[in-house]
C-alpha cells in the first residue's frame, strides 16, 4: 500500500486555519485518506469498464447518514481539529445541539438512561438521528469524513438505504459494493496500525461518530456508562 504525503493532497495548510497546526497524527490520518480515494477511484472505474456497474450514490443522497458510523480515536481527532479551523460560530453552535439530540435520543432507547446533566431541553419530535455532521443532505466535513463513510457505495437504489434503517421493514437491503470495502481493508489496517504503534487498544478506540464528537470537541455530555 502507497501512501500518498500530505504535501500532494493537495490540501494546503492555510486552507485549514493558521491558529491550528497540522499535527502528525493528523497528516497520517490524511495520507490514509488521499491513498483511499486514489484506490477506491481505481476500483470503481474497474467496475464500470469490467462489469458495467456504477454506484447510484449521489450528491443529496444522504439515507446511509442514519447508520451507525464507527470512527477511531485517530480519525475522530483529524475531524475534531477540521471542525475547529472550519467551522464558524454558529455552524458549532448547529453542531453542537445536533449532537446533543443524538445523544438524548441515543439515550432514550430500551435499556438505556437518559443523562441527566445537560443543560438545556433537548426537543426530539421531529429528530431522525442522522449523523450531526448531516445538514440538509450534505456532510459539513466532507474532505476528513471517515473511511466507513468514503467506503459505502451501493448500486441498487438510494431508497434501499432508508429501508435498511427501519427494523419492520421487509424490502431487500441495499446491495453495497463489496469490492470497495476489501479495496479498502489495507488503509483500515493502517489506521489500526498506527493507533496501536502508540500503544493504544484500537477495539478501545472505536466508538460511534457523535461519541467520539462530544468527547474530541470537549462537550459537556458524553455516552452513558
Amino acid at each position: 500500500m502507497r501512501l500518498i504525503e500530505k504535501s500532494n493532497l493537495g490540501m494546503d495548510p492555510k486552507e485549514f486555519g493558521a491558529d491550528i497546526p497540522i499535527a502528525q497524527q493528523e497528516t497520517f490520518v490524511l495520507g490514509v485518506y488521499a491513498s483511499l480515494d486514489e484506490a477506491i477511484a481505481c476500483e470503481l472505474d474497474r467496475l464500470r469498464c469490467e462489469e458495467g456497474i456504477v454506484p447510484s450514490c449521489k450528491s443529496g443522497c444522504c439515507h446511509c447518514c442514519r447508520y451507525h458510523i464507527l470512527t477511531n480515536s485517530a480519525e475522530a481527532h483529524t475531524l475534531a481539529q477540521y471542525i475547529r479551523r472550519e467551522f464558524s460560530a454558529d455552524q458549532l453552535r448547529g453542531l453542537r445541539l445536533r449532537t446533543q439530540q443524538w445523544h438524548e435520543w441515543d439515550d432514550a432507547k430500551p435499556g438505556r438512561h437518559p443523562s441527566a446533566n445537560l443543560d438545556e431541553q433537548v426537543d426530539l419530535s421531529c429528530y431522525d438521528h442522522s449523523c450531526p455532521l448531516d445538514v440538509n443532505g450534505v456532510c459539513g466535513a466532507y474532505p476528513v469524513r471517515p473511511l466507513v463513510c468514503r467506503t459505502h457505495f451501493v448500486s441498487s437504489q438510494p431508497q434501499s438505504c432508508q429501508v435498511a434503517n427501519d427494523p419492520e421493514s421487509t424490502a431487500d437491503a441495499p446491495m453495497m459494493l463489496r469490492s470497495i470495502v476489501t479495496a479498502a481493508s489495507p488503509f483500515s489496517t493502517a489506521l489500526q496500525g498506527y493507533i496501536e504503534n502508540a500503544g493504544l487498544d484500537f477495539s478501545r478506540s472505536r466508538m460511534l461518530l457523535p461519541q467520539w464528537l462530544a468527547i474530541e470537541m470537549g462537550w459537556d455530555f458524553t455516552i452513558s456508562r
